[in-house]
């Protein structure tokens, strides 16, 4: 064979070798960060100074969670998010906001590499091909990230802490809801395992309100973030929304990332969110008025520790019996009950709420919710005028009866499927639905119906319409809960 037939065949036949990545450039270098490297350098090594005082979480970091405005409002707080990791991790997975480009998953920039005046960031193409391929919520979508500045910002961040090489995993998402969400998280976890991996959530928190609005929203969020609970992330978000607080457009503009980097932390071993700044734009920079407000919260996921316990205060207990009774007083009074929020972000989280009146040791009303649809502040509200003026079993509350009633609040726990040969005479409540039919009892009705067949029998025919013996039969979903239960000692 002729010897440059041979050679040429022979060159064909080599594997072709890849050739260098491109780049998404900069979007935003010069607007929300310095463009000149040094002065990007100084300044988000300024950031990353730990002060001597900073107490670092117990534990190994295994996600943070920074703010992604521009420098000049939120870098002081995104740097303290970097403080405590270790240089250890091989990839960083940034779960952005899409504030540009609706994304039903997760939108991956799968070819091209990141980069900032400090530099190229490569990306895991391995990884995100492996995601890409195994999961429909993942796709390579370069048009989401053309324009995003969420996760543009924090690489500086990186680039400055790490040191060492790493490669990245970029995303945005901006779906509402919570499956999609935490299916991306699951995915992730499970594409992660086995690697030594961080992840950074980017999101701003409340978007617009006056300050002490946002103090009182972000203040909750932050509460439920704590609680490594991402479906209480999501229904303290929408819920808080829907009180239309003058100004709040949203309560995190990276709620998507939240949750779906909530799942994966938790999946990956994150037992405990240590929070280590709240603020907002006016509060950083004093160009930006208190009238209109940005919140930021800075905080890492670590391998140590035990999530927020939500257990109420006394203190709590007795603000929630004191507005019982204050939504019945306003009734008489012709005065409109209050739209806010709370100043204690406790009360402003999701709550299903029973109230009870009794005059005279009797029972004179008693409604809730068995879910939570509302702030538990608010759910105590609906409850308490419920219990007052809808209770068909009663006429409405007199006026001259106001000081007459005794005032007890329950607080339930979520509802959990039970057998019923499960359910605790005495300690515990139960709903009972089938058929279209329901109906609940406190468990303070054990006091009242001690025996099991009495209860239930009651419960089935009194409160669900159903034959008394209809929670035995097959088909009939039971569901047992417990209740913090307070009342008004005088």
């Amino acid at each position: 064979m002729n010897n440059k037939i041979f050679a040429a065949l022979a060159f064909l036949a080599l594997p072709l070798l890849p050739g260098p990545a491109a780049a998404r450039e900069p979007a935003v270098a010069g607007k929300f960060y310095p463009s000149d490297p040094e002065e990007l350098a100084r300044r988000v090594d300024g950031w990353l100074s730990v002060p001597k005082d900073a107490r670092r979480p117990a534990g190994r970091v295994l996600a943070v969670i920074a703010p992604h405005a521009g420098y000049e409002f939120s870098g002081r707080v995104a740097g303290m998010s970097y403080w405590f990791l270790d240089a250890g991790y091989d990839t960083v997975v940034v779960l952005g906001t899409g504030h540009y480009v609706p994304v039903r998953g997760a939108a991956l920039l799968a070819s091209d590499d990141y980069s900032t005046p400090l530099g190229k960031v490569p990306t895991d193409r391995t990884l995100a091909a492996e995601l890409i391929k195994s999961n429909p919520l993942f796709k390579d979508d370069p048009a989401a990230h053309a324009k995003e500045h969420s996760i543009e910002v924090q690489l500086p961040f990186l680039q400055r802490r790490l040191r060492k090489p790493f490669k990245l995993l970029a995303a945005t998402l901006n779906t509402d809801d919570l499956a999609t969400a935490e299916a991306v998280g699951r995915a992730l976890a499970a594409a992660l395992k086995g690697r030594k991996a961080l992840i950074v959530i980017s999101s701003d928190f409340s978007h617009y309100p006056p300050k002490a609005a946002a103090a009182e929203s972000d203040g909750a969020m932050k509460l439920a973030i704590e609680s490594l609970d991402p479906a209480l992330v999501w229904t303290a978000a929408h819920y808080m929304l829907a009180k239309n607080i003058p100004g709040l457009v949203t309560c995190a503009c990276g709620e998507a990332a939240i949750e779906a980097g909530m799942t994966a932390a938790k999946l990956l071993g994150a037992k405990s969110f240590a929070p280590l700044a709240l603020s907002d734009s006016s509060a950083e920079n004093s160009e930006a008025g208190p009238e209109s407000v940005v919140g930021y919260m800075s905080g890492v996921f670590t391998d140590a520790g035990k999530p927020a316990d939500l257990a109420l205060s006394s203190a709590e207990r007795q603000a929630l019996l004191k507005e019982a009774r204050r939504t019945l007083e306003r009734v008489f009074a012709g005065e409109p009950q209050p739209a806010g929020l709370d100043p204690d972000p406790r009360l402003d989280l999701p709550g299903s709420v029973f109230v009870t009146l009794t005059e005279d040791g009797k029972l004179r009303g008693c409604v809730g919710t068995v879910e939570p649809a509302m702030t538990l502040m608010d759910a105590v509200r609906f409850a308490a005028f419920s219990a007052a003026f809808r209770d068909r079993r009663f006429g409405p509350l007199g006026r001259d009866e106001l000081g007459k009633v005794r005032i007890e609040v329950s607080v339930l726990s979520p509802l959990t499927p039970v057998k019923a040969g499960d359910i605790k005479p005495g300690k515990e409540g139960v709903v009972v639905a089938r058929d279209g039919h329901s109906g609940l009892f406190l468990p303070q009705v054990w006091e009242e119906l001690p025996g099991k067949d009495a209860f239930m029998g009651e419960l089935c025919s009194q409160k669900a319409g159903l034959p008394r013996d209809c929670w035995k039969q097959k088909g009939t979903e039971l569901y047992s809960f417990t209740v913090d239960a307070f009342r008004e000692t005088k």
